[in-house]
């Protein structure tokens, strides 16, 4: 790519496009821009270039040979300004499934992660400052505060 990025985004595929899309907008803010039976596109309304799209593998704009279903292996990173607030309102009060619990790395996160629908964690983080060496693994200007 040697032109200008005008836009980059996940595109999931999911076994139910429905149910996939209820999850997303209910549990974690995005709003429908398009939506057709086989692909949902979403993006949040407080951060528009934050988008996320759903697609029926087996649609024929997929080449052949990879029309399956996501099943794991996605991990999902959503920055939040208060974790524990939204560990409160995912886990304890929407009953989401939590596959690691609420806890500080030394790395720089406080985060908790649940599972979202076919099989895609959910990772929410909220950044902190790092300890130890791992502060002197981050390229100048870039250690979290």
């Amino acid at each position: 790519m040697t032109g200008k990025l005008s836009g980059f985004y996940p595109v999931i595929g999911t076994r139910d496009i429905a149910a996939a899309r209820d999850f997303y907008t209910a549990r974690l803010g995005f709003e429908v821009t398009f939506e057709a039976d086989w692909y949902v596109s979403l993006r949040r309304p407080d951060a528009p270039h934050y988008e996320l799209a759903l697609l029926d593998p087996a649609h024929p704009t997929v080449p052949e040979g990879h029309r399956t279903p996501l099943t794991g292996g996605l991990l999902l990173n959503f920055e939040v300004e208060d974790v524990d607030a939204e560990h409160r309102r995912l886990v304890d009060e929407a009953g989401l499934t939590e596959l690691l619990t609420l806890r500080t790395e030394e790395f720089g996160q406080r985060h908790f992660i649940v599972e979202g629908p076919d099989g895609v964690l959910i990772d929410i983080i909220t950044v902190v400052p790092p300890t130890g060496a791992y502060a002197e693994q981050y390229a100048e200007g870039h250690v979290p505060q």
